[in-house]
């Protein structure tokens, strides 16, 4: 069914791509695509489009890629020129799904209904860039997403629909992260048709209590602190799949660990980071508070993600050897 609501997108990861080609299969009209400019990347350096470049080039929609929508920042000549394209570009809604840039006041008063921003998390739960990997790293066992309706405030607008998503204790962020992205492409889509029929969607406030702060990974995070309990690093291990791909250094040679279990307590003298037993069914570590880790999926650098049993068969590895800490 066509409709004759008009849909800005703005969005830039396969999250977002997710939710695009939801509203695109709805029949909502889409007169133009933001996403952030195409960047070198990986080990050549290749410049890349987003999956919403991708996306929106495969359905022949309008695309724009500025740098920035901020007047008075880095580039004012390419925000301001921006800022007019909007202006210019009858919509009714925008709707933002992992943009990654900062949109003020001058964007989210353009359209009539304001801005709509998907966010992966059962806010005011993991407010930020990285609430999937947050939820599952504080071993959390529910999240969901929120649409929100967008204001100055980092995702702290009122709340307009949401879903719970459990998180099953073998999910891992790539995993969570199809969960959620199919959720909220379903959930904005019916988000929209409310909004096309009633005019409005029903606000609610978030609460005060209850906030925690998703903040960006960083790669030196991925370093495994063996002293730490074993099910802290378990959730840590889940939670860095697939990037930035928790590791330990064995003999000087980083060895990612891709999935992992706790296992079992430890002898109390051991020192963390000890390999107590290699297994098909996976390498058996000492972690703080005797406890024990079963690393049950490998790499080692330039090699393959393998499982344990493969990767303990071609891999000198063995009992007693111990990671750094």
């Amino acid at each position: 069914m066509r409709s004759s609501l008009r849909v800005i997108f703005a969005g830039t990861t396969w999250f977002a791509a997710t939710a695009l080609q939801a509203i695109y299969d709805a029949g909502l009209i889409i007169p133009l695509v933001l996403t952030q400019p195409d960047r070198a990347s990986g080990r050549g350096m290749k410049c890349s489009s987003s999956p919403v470049k991708q996306l929106a080039l495969a359905r022949k929609l309008t695309i724009a890629q500025p740098p920035s929508f901020r007047c008075d920042g880095q580039y004012p000549d390419e925000a301001a020129d921006a800022l007019m394209l909007l202006r210019r570009t009858p919509h009714d809604v925008m709707v933002v799904a992992a943009y990654g840039l900062l949109l003020p006041n001058t964007v989210l008063d353009i359209a009539p209904y304001g801005c709509i921003n998907i966010h992966a998390s059962l806010l005011p739960r993991w407010r930020g860039a990285a609430p999937i990997h947050r939820a599952i790293e504080a071993g959390d066992q529910v999240t969901g997403v929120t649409l929100i309706q967008m204001n100055a405030g980092l995702d702290m607008g009122p709340m307009l629909m949401r879903e719970t998503v459990v998180i099953e204790p073998t999910d891992s962020t790539g995993t969570l992260h199809e969960k959620l992205a199919t959720t909220g492409a379903r959930l904005i889509v019916a988000g929209l048709r409310e909004l096309e029929c009633t005019g409005s969607l029903p606000m609610t406030p978030q609460l005060r209590e209850g906030v925690t702060y998703a903040h960006k990974l960083s790669k030196r995070e991925a370093a495994i602190d063996w002293r730490l309990p074993a099910d802290v690093l378990s959730c840590k291990v889940r939670a860095f799949n697939p990037f930035p791909v928790a590791h330990g250094i064995l003999d000087g040679m980083p060895l990612k660990i891709l999935a992992a279990e706790s296992v079992h307590a430890v002898r109390s003298h051991l020192t963390p980071g000890t390999i107590l037993a290699v297994e098909n069914t996976g390498v058996t570590i000492a972690c703080g508070k005797q406890q024990a880790l079963r690393a049950t999926q490998l790499q080692k650098p330039g090699g393959k993600k393998l499982v344990a049993k493969e990767f303990v068969s071609g891999f000198s590895i063995h009992a007693g050897q111990c990671f750094e800490i």
